[in-house]
C-alpha cells in the first residue's frame, strides 16, 4: 500500500504521541513561561501538543478499513488555494490540505494528490516557508512503502526545522494555525465516516480521544486571544466545539506493568487501561460544530 504521508499529514497533524493526557501542570507552566518571556510560543510547548496526537498511520488505516470509499467531495477543493490571501487562512488551508494529500493517497488517488501537493507548496511559498520543501525527495521516498520510516522522519525533521524558523521569526502563531487545521480537517473525515459507520467502536473512541488534544489545542490558542483577533475568533469557534466534547468520558485505570518475553526479546507490557465512553448522539454534535469552523476556514 502507498501511502503518501507528506508535507503536514505527520509533522502537523498527527505526532508519535501515546495519545495518554500530558502533565497539565508542566503544560501550563510551559505555556505561562513562554508568556512572560517572549511574544511567541516556545517551540516545546508546541511540541508537547503535537507528540499527544495519534499517528497519521492509526487515522488513516482506521478510515480505509471502515470500507467507505473514496470520496473527493469531502475534501476542500485544491483550486481554491489561490483565494487565500491572508497568512491566516494560507496557514489554516495549508493544514486542511495536508490531512486531503494523505486522504487521496491513502485510497491510491495519484492524480489528485498531485494537485493538493501543487497547492500545498504554493501556501507554503506564500507564508516563505517553501524552501523547507524537497518535493523530489519526498516523491521518491513516498514512491516505496519500505521508506515509510525515513519519510516520517523527514517530514518531523521539517516541522521541528519550520517550528523554528518561524519562532525565531516571531511568528508561531503559524504553527498553531498549521496544526489547528490539519486538526479540524482529520476530525471532519473521521465524523463523516464514523456517521456511516455507527457499529465502528475504534473509529467512535478515536474521535471521543480528542478532547485530551482539544483542550491543549485551546491553550494554544488562548496565548494569542488577545494580541490576534482572527486568533480569538477561532478559539471562540474550538470553545464551542469543546463544549460538544463535554459528555464525552474517558478513564484512565492504571494497572502495573508485567514483563514478558516476545521471541526472544524481553519487554515491558503496560496493561493500564483507558475507557472512553461516547454515543452516536455525541458524535453529531461534534461533526455539527466540526464542519460549521470547517465551512469557516475554507471559505
Amino acid at each position: 500500500m502507498r501511502i503518501l504521508l507528506v508535507v503536514f499529514t505527520a509533522f502537523v497533524l498527527f505526532g508519535c504521541g501515546t495519545g495518554k493526557k500530558p502533565d497539565e501542570k508542566a503544560f501550563l507552566e510551559s505555556l505561562d513561561s513562554a508568556n512572560n518571556s517572549a511574544s511567541s510560543i516556545d517551540q516545546e510547548v508546541i511540541n508537547s501538543v503535537l507528540q499527544q496526537i495519534p499517528s497519521p498511520l492509526e487515522i488513516s488505516v482506521l478510515l480505509k478499513e471502515s470500507g467507505n470509499k473514496y470520496d473527493i467531495s469531502l475534501l476542500n477543493s485544491p483550486d481554491k488555494h489561490a483565494t487565500y490571501n491572508s497568512n491566516y487562512k494560507k496557514a489554516l488551508n495549508l493544514g486542511i490540505f495536508g490531512t486531503d494529500l494523505g486522504y487521496t493517497n491513502i485510497y491510491g488517488q495519484n492524480q489528485d494528490g498531485i494537485k493538493f501537493l501543487a497547492s500545498i507548496k504554493s501556501l507554503a511559498d506564500g507564508l516563505n516557508i517553501g524552501q523547507f520543501f524537497d518535493i523530489e525527495t519526498i516523491g521518491r521516498l513516498a514512491s516505496n512503502s519500505k521508506n515509510l520510516d525515513s519519510l516520517l522522519l523527514i517530514t518531523t525533521q521539517n516541522f521541528n526545522s519550520i517550528n523554528g524558523y518561524l519562532q525565531k521569526q516571531g511568528r508561531a502563531n503559524l504553527s498553531v494555525l498549521l496544526l489547528s487545521g490539519g486538526w479540524i480537517e482529520a476530525m471532519h473525515l473521521t465524523c463523516d465516516v464514523a456517521t456511516k459507520d455507527a457499529k465502528n467502536k475504534q473509529l467512535q473512541e478515536t474521535i471521543g480521544e480528542q478532547k485530551i488534544i482539544l483542550e491543549q489545542i485551546v491553550l494554544l490558542l488562548s496565548f494569542y486571544k488577545d494580541s490576534d483577533e482572527n486568533m480569538a475568533s477561532l478559539l471562540r469557534d474550538m470553545e464551542e466545539l469543546k463544549g460538544a466534547f463535554d459528555n464525552i468520558s474517558i478513564t484512565y485505570t492504571y494497572k502495573e506493568s508485567t514483563m514478558e518475553v516476545i521471541n526472544g526479546v524481553a519487554v515491558i507490557k503496560d496493561n493500564s487501561t483507558t475507557t472512553i465512553q461516547i454515543t452516536e448522539q455525541d458524535i453529531a454534535a461534534i461533526k455539527t460544530v466540526t464542519n460549521t469552523i470547517r465551512n469557516k476556514i475554507i471559505g
